[in-house]
């Protein structure tokens, strides 16, 4: 908004002061017929692009940026003219335009093609009098009617198809953590029965042991004399004996 407010303010100061077109800013982008257009609004196709800007000239070359999976416009891209003073009209009428909802944002631009780019994937061709696209292999200009559309269905197919992968994924990787979350539980309960099963081990030792030692004290006692004859009665007839004789 900042950019479009400034060439707007920019244009307003050169026409109250009468500037000529040889002194305009314009002309310092003589040498590119290239323009940059952003604050697209998503759903517009490449032939709506072309629709909007051919009021000014007649575009050459197109190219609307779109994401990589999904094919989806990403709201900004570049568009050359025939005539490089197409490119002056449509800075100075377009940018700051309502579109939809968004504001256009169009200015000058020297387009630098990436590596191993080709240029002619985005280059548009009159066919019987109008604009058509060259399809380009990643869906194509789809200003060409019947082939814009397959190549929207094949965009949304491949779209579909990634999505049910990461679905698929997704789904894959919690049934994983279902399974090893229930392996887990399994090993902790069978830990916990082991500590149960020593436990009650160890006790049933402990009243072995205790009934064991009962069992020796009570034959321990049990043989002594004193426990025999606790009395003395034993003793006392020993003696009244050894009298007698």
């Amino acid at each position: 908004m900042n950019n479009v407010r400034a060439i707007q303010e920019l244009n307003k100061r050169e026409l109250t002061a009468g500037i000529s077109t040889s002194a305009s800013w314009h002309n310092d982008y003589r040498d590119t017929a290239f323009v940059f257009i952003g604050g697209l609004p998503f759903d517009l196709s490449e032939g709506d692009v072309i629709t909007i800007f051919s009021q000014f000239g007649e575009p050459v070359w197109l190219k609307l940026a779109r994401d990589k999976e999904t094919g989806k416009s990403r709201g900004f891209g570049w568009l050359k003219y025939e005539d490089q003073r197409s490119t002056d009209l449509a800075v100075d009428n377009l940018g700051g335009t309502k579109v939809l909802g968004r504001t256009l944002r169009v200015d000058h631009a020297r387009y630098k093609p990436r590596e191993n780019e080709d240029m002619e994937e985005n280059a548009l061709k009159l066919v019987d009098g109008g604009m058509a696209g060259q399809r380009n292999g990643r869906g194509g200009l789809d200003i060409g009617g019947d082939e814009s559309d397959d190549d929207e269905r094949r965009r949304r197919k491949r779209h579909e198809r990634r999505k049910c992968e990461r679905r698929d994924r997704d789904d894959g990787t919690e049934r994983d953590g279902e399974e090893e979350g229930r392996r887990r539980r399994r090993r902790e309960h069978h830990n916990r029965d082991s500590d149960y099963d020593e436990q009650r081990d160890g006790r049933a030792q402990d009243r072995e042991r205790e009934r064991r030692h009962r069992r020796h004290h009570r034959r321990s006692r049990s043989r002594s004399p004193a426990s025999r004859d606790p009395n003395g009665f034993e003793d006392d007839r020993r003696r009244r004996s050894r009298n007698a004789h």
